[in-house]
């Protein structure tokens, strides 16, 4: 009898201390941190550029595929000047857009990197998902560059590559 009650008192421990699992490890406050108030009549640059990210990869065949966590980043390639990144959209395989990552613009200082974190479990995008960033830089300052980071470990086995983002307009 004492080793039923043990054990139904480890399995309620056990299932306690497992945390509900986030889609994504965006927190919305990065983005109001860095908000921006751009006028209208601005003398800047507008840009916007298209990222190839991989929340699922094949594996041995089409019937089988692979989650991964995927990371982009958003760099300032400037040294003198801020940058400012106008929306980041992100589309699933069809071509549907999933979520927008934030709704007002945000800034990057000179050098400063940002990141948008897509979680192994969240398999919206699926096996062709992509970013539409629109960006706006002062005259003569480098653009932006947008990275995708695919990675996924398990056991002793590991798996990385990157894309790089093309300027669209």
């Amino acid at each position: 009898m004492k080793g039923k009650y043990l054990i139904l008192i480890l399995l309620i421990t056990v299932f306690n201390c497992i945390e509900e699992k986030e889609i994504s490890s965006v927190n919305p406050e990065n983005w109001s941190k860095r908000a921006a108030n751009l006028s209208k009549k601005d003398s800047l640059e507008y840009g916007k550029s298209y990222l190839s990210v991989y929340s699922q990869i094949y594996s041995m065949s089409e019937h089988k595929r692979h989650n991964l966590t995927a990371m982009v980043s958003l760099r300032n390639t400037s040294d003198v000047d801020t940058i400012f990144i106008l929306k980041a959209k992100y589309y699933d395989t069809h071509g549907v857009k999933v979520r927008t990552y934030f709704d007002a613009p945000i800034y990057l200082g000179p050098m400063e990197t940002t990141e948008i974190i897509i979680d192994e479990i969240d398999i919206s995008g699926g096996t062709g998902s992509n970013f539409i960033f629109e960006w706006k830089k002062p005259k003569n300052t480098p653009e932006p560059l947008f990275e995708g980071i695919m990675n996924s470990t398990m056991g002793q086995q590991g798996l990385s590559f990157t894309t790089q983002a093309k300027r669209i307009e």
